[in-house]
């Protein structure tokens, strides 16, 4: 018997911009003739690369572009790259959401898919009514459903409200529910996107591992995608980098979250930046914006030493009066995990069209030796990214934390995946 879980082969998927279908009757019944006697869709030709940061000539993009991989079963598979890779496209395709324009998937066993919030559930269907639904689906037996019943509402906390309508439910609970369906009615192969990001940290932490345990406990196959790279490196055991719609990377999950850091997220020695929308994955209001930030005293290459203060100057401009709005900020390592955080208090005030500096000193730091960059916000909220921001820009200033006396040969990279998420409490930040 074959220990192949699934096969990719040549697979590619053609979508036009703008428009459903090509535009014109002709142009259809081109397609349409050419799909009856075997040939090439004649528009697939003039498809281009898919990538977001460039004006093409085409309006047509190869979203997935031959594309070919094997899992193994019982192999955790994670899936990385940047947005618009075709992470997404590629696990609705297994999922068989939508279909390819090319190639041949071959999967060996049954498959539940968690793509995003709320996937396959019915909102008008209370918890329980979906949980038997989603059962029903993979093939189950109302009796293999009520047996597994018990564990998935515990795993899920979410007890109270099982037989109220899942429509009912914040995006949390959605995603709580449907990954415990997901995890405990056994499914052979168990798909997941980002959507875990939308839960708790405490929650995230359960569900990375039941995912262990099912792998390794009960043989199931995984295919995990994320930005978090500690998580990654944390469960899988091979690793596939996309770009632009294709594989660019295969080898173990170490292999591939290495050569992400080492050709994708370029570290730089920059010591001020002027804030471009480039830097803003979030369309927020910036009523409140970041027009720079800088180190102040810059040291050579950005090399800090671990027993050196960072001081940064962050300039802002507001298109309105604001006397309590705060401002945040989070260092995070190369490969995206944050390891500390800082938040304001309540109490800072700008006037209207009014640029504003203020000085932000991180003392007594304790960061591991290591390569690190800075993301920050600012609003009126109390968490680094949510619905009250006004602003946020990601990968700013780049740093690396090194020996003391700060000589490269004695410089080394830690990746302390397992170093949790810390509040900064040694930070002074002052209006200038």
């Amino acid at each position: 018997m074959s220990d192949i879980a699934i096969k990719v082969e040549n697979l590619g998927k053609l979508y036009r911009l703008g428009e459903v279908g090509t535009g014109t009757l002709g142009q259809d019944l081109n397609r349409w003739w050419a799909r009856m006697r075997g040939k090439e869709d004649p528009f697939a030709t003039i498809g281009e690369t898919n990538d977001r940061t460039k004006k093409g000539n085409s309006d047509y993009v190869w979203s997935l572009k031959d594309v070919n991989f094997e899992v193994k079963k019982g192999e955790v598979l994670g899936i990385i790259g940047r947005n618009g890779a075709g992470k997404s496209t590629l696990l609705k395709i297994l999922s068989k959401v939508t279909g390819p324009s090319r190639g041949r998937i071959k999967i060996d066993g049954r498959i539940a898919s968690l793509l995003e919030v709320g996937t396959g559930f019915h909102p008008e269907l209370t918890g329980r009514e979906n949980i038997f639904l989603n059962g029903a689906i993979l093939g189950m037996s109302k009796t293999e459903i009520r047996s597994k019943f018990d564990e998935i509402v515990d795993f899920s906390g979410v007890e109270r409200y099982i037989d109220t309508p899942v429509k009912r439910y914040s995006s949390g609970m959605y995603v709580r529910l449907a990954f415990a369906v997901s995890a405990f009615l056994e499914p052979e192969i168990l798909i997941v996107d980002e959507v875990l990001a939308v839960g708790d940290a405490e929650f995230q932490k359960k569900c990375l591992g039941r995912m262990k345990d099912v792998s390794r406990n009960d043989g199931r196959t995984i295919l995990f995608v994320s930005h978090s790279m500690a998580a990654v490196k944390n469960i899988c055991t091979t690793g596939l980098l996309m770009k632009t719609g294709q594989v660019s990377f295969v080898g173990t999950a170490d292999e591939a979250v290495d050569f992400y850091i080492a050709n994708f997220l370029n570290f730089n020695s920059d010591t001020k930046v002027t804030l471009t929308d480039a830097l803003r994955e979030y369309d927020l209001t910036r009523l409140i914006e970041y027009k720079s930030i800088e180190f102040v005293d810059p040291v050579e290459n950005n090399l800090y030493s671990t027993e050196d203060d960072i001081v940064l100057l962050i300039t802002l401009k507001s298109k309105i009066d604001r006397e309590d709005f705060r401002l945040a900020f989070s260092i995070c390592r190369m490969d995206e995990s944050a390891v500390g955080t800082f938040f304001s208090e309540e109490n800072l005030s700008i006037a209207k069209h009014q640029e504003k500096e203020f000085l932000l000193s991180i003392k007594n730091h304790q960061l591991a030796k290591g390569q690190y960059y800075i993301n920050l916000s600012v609003g009126i909220g109390n968490e680094l990214i949510g619905i009250t921001d006004y602003d946020i820009v990601t990968k700013t200033l780049f740093f690396e934390i090194a020996y003391k006396n700060r000589q490269k040969s004695e410089m080394i990279t830690l990746w302390h995946s397992d170093w949790g998420n810390t509040n900064f409490q040694n930070v002074e930040l002052k209006a200038l």
